[in-house]
């Protein structure tokens, strides 16, 4: 589940310290990672799901860093509260029919909270190392015609722009479940893919004194598009095989940190 605000600057800030900074379950790592100046050869690259959307699109180089290089950012406190939220959303919604998801989505149940999945080693054309995606879903819907949906619950703006990042996320959560390694969860056919949007509106108490907030609830749903999730990978294979860094993105406060202590020798 990811917390996000609705403002452009402020989103991005504080995706950076929630999903960035605070997520290091999934952290992507890759396997025998090169040193700087360190010969290339073939790899078996480690792909968290959750870095596909805002660490991707923010900076470059920060993704590299992270997976090719084992550098990640440091650690900064996570805010309990996302947790529950979390928690609260996976338990309301298991066991609860596909039509309470959406009136829209065929006859089913959600029957899997939040699991692992890992997928088989990936070869794209063009590469001679490879990738593997690992990483752990929300929940998964199973339809009495014996497919599944793949679903991803989103504290944010219902209506942002930013929504169909997370195409890529769920896609391969997707593609880890039918192509699983082996002893791991394994699903298929993953027929439908969505998020369910809550973005709080308003406030209500009851006799007891007890608070609630009330939020608008949206269910987006994304076709799968296999060949643009494995150019997607290519373009990440691309980036993961530099033998440097690529350069910052401009509007990288990381990085701009780093670049300011390097030359002030702070």
């Amino acid at each position: 589940m990811t917390i996000l605000s609705s403002s452009g600057g402020e989103r991005v800030e504080r995706w950076v310290q929630a999903d960035f900074l605070g997520h290091d379950a999934e952290a992507g790592l890759g396997i025998e990672a090169r040193g700087p100046g360190q010969e290339s050869r073939p790899q078996n690259w480690k792909l968290s799901p959750s870095d596909f959307a805002f660490l991707w699109e923010y900076c470059k180089r920060c993704f590299h860093l992270k997976v090719a290089r084992q550098f990640g950012p440091p650690r900064t406190p996570f805010p309990g509260i996302f947790g529950v939220i979390d928690k609260l959303m996976n338990e309301f919604f298991n066991g609860l029919p596909s039509s309470d998801v959406d009136p829209s989505l065929p006859p089913g149940t959600v029957a899997y909270g939040e699991s692992w999945v890992e997928s088989e080693p990936i070869t794209i054309p063009g590469h001679t190392s490879t990738c593997f995606l690992r990483g752990k879903f929300d929940s998964v819907i199973r339809f009495e015609d014996g497919s599944y949906g793949v679903i991803d619950f989103k504290t944010t703006n219902t209506r942002g722009h930013h929504l169909p990042l997370y195409s890529r996320q769920l896609h391969a959560y997707a593609y880890a479940l039918e192509n699983a390694a082996p002893g791991k969860l394994a699903l298929s056919p993953v027929t439908r893919l969505g998020l369910v949007c809550v973005q709080p509106m308003d406030i209500s108490r009851d006799a007891e004194g007890r608070i609630s907030y009330i939020g608008e609830v949206r269910w987006i749903e994304f076709n799968r598009d296999d060949d643009g999730f494995m150019r997607f990978l290519g373009e990440v294979m691309d980036v993961l095989d530099l033998p440097e860094p690529p350069e910052a993105s401009p509007s990288c406060a990381l990085c701009k940190y780093r670049d300011d202590a390097r030359r002030t020798q702070l």
